[in-house]
């Protein structure tokens, strides 16, 4: 598996990760998603031999209204 983390901005509130959940959850690849309003921090999971770039990920994070960047 490989995880890959980034940085949220604008999420204020359960609602805002909720949004990101559900534009993630409609791409293919991707186990597990932790996302945290109060920290901004972002963590996809992909599953075994998924090959899901980060301009995938951060396209629907962009759809939900949000903007991401890889974390350092």
């Amino acid at each position: 598996m490989t995880t890959k983390n980034f940085t949220v901005t604008g999420m204020s509130c359960g609602h805002c990760e909720s949004a990101v959940r559900s534009e993630l959850a409609e791409l293919t690849g991707i186990e597990e998603i932790a996302v945290s309003a109060s920290t901004g921090e972002l963590r996809v999971t992909l599953a075994e031999g998924a090959d899901l770039p980060d301009s995938a990920i951060i396209e629907a994070v962009d759809e939900a209204g949000y903007q991401a960047v890889p974390a350092p």
